[in-house]
């Protein structure tokens, strides 16, 4: 049962378009779960289909690495790697492998280990 104020549209069209609502609403969750865009940097259209069109594409080629090289664990953990370090010069695979093995600190790293 849909409750509406559109009592001039049929009942049909009224549960379509809660429908397609709502699955608008699941790919933008999707998008902030997966993506992790917190905000717009543009208030046009086109900005944000941008935006949001890149980090698709960025999402996408992880996906593809991570299966391609067949990387140890899961693609958010991939993601998360290389949301931290965007700039390092460390090979993929090695910055990969190092994490999995546990050697996330750098050398110059100063925090103490907790086991």
């Amino acid at each position: 049962m849909f409750l509406t104020n559109q009592l001039v549209l049929p009942a049909l069209t009224v549960t379509r378009l809660y429908k397609m609502r709502r699955e608008v609403e699941l790919f933008f969750r999707w998008i902030k779960q997966h993506l992790r865009i917190k905000h717009f940097y543009g208030n046009s259209a086109n900005a944000v289909k941008c935006q949001i069109w890149i980090a698709v594409a960025v999402y996408l080629m992880v996906a593809i690495l991570h299966k391609e090289w067949k990387f140890p664990g899961t693609l958010y953990r991939i993601l998360q790697i290389l949301g931290v370090r965007p700039f390092g010069k460390l090979p993929l695979v090695q910055l990969v492998a190092d994490s999995a093995a546990g050697n996330d600190c750098r050398p110059d790293c100063i925090q103490m280990r907790l086991r």
